[in-house]
């Protein structure tokens, strides 16, 4: 592994390791204890960071920096506890917790503001065509959830149009 490759990935270990990342982890899993439905969850994180870095492969003749993808994505629901406590939408809640452990695990200023971007506009369909890490968040995180082969869909709530009822990707 190049060292670059090594470096950008150590930070990524950093984020996983980040005692206030742990902490923002624990709470959704005390929330989501008896969920039946999706949850936000480390095999969330990474099958949104993985799908993530395949849009960015298939699409970008420059691709997006590996740590840049799966810092967003490691990050983008960890705001989902406060939600939970008081009703804050999760990607904003997410886009104000994210800045310190992002600075704490070796990410610039600059880094910070892509990544925290792409976090903030998570939900957000206007972004979701584009091929920055925006819109490559976006459409990775609604990719990762497999509603077409879930035995809960019949009792989701979630809209049929929301629904993501075709293997995609």
């Amino acid at each position: 592994m190049s060292e670059q490759k090594n470096k950008s990935m150590k930070r990524v270990q950093k984020i996983l390791e980040h005692p206030f990342y742990r902490e923002c982890v624990e709470k959704i899993a005390r929330y989501e204890k008896d969920r039946k439905f999706c949850g936000h969850d480390m095999v969330h994180f990474l099958d949104v960071a993985r799908i993530a870095m395949l849009l960015n492969l298939e699409e970008n003749k420059k691709p997006i920096r590996k740590d840049w993808v799966y810092g967003a994505a490691l990050l983008h629901d960890i705001g989902r506890f406060i939600q939970y406590e008081d009703g804050t939408d999760h990607a904003r809640a997410s886009a104000v917790l994210a800045p310190e452990i992002l600075k704490d695990c070796g990410y610039s200023k600059e880094e910070t503001e892509v990544i925290v971007e792409a976090i903030a506009n998570h939900r957000n369909k206007k972004i979701r065509d584009g091929s920055d890490l925006k819109g490559i968040l976006y459409r990775a995180d609604k990719a990762s959830r497999p509603c077409y082969g879930c035995l809960m869909e019949p009792e989701c709530d979630w809209k049929r149009k929301k629904k993501n009822m075709t293997l995609e990707i």
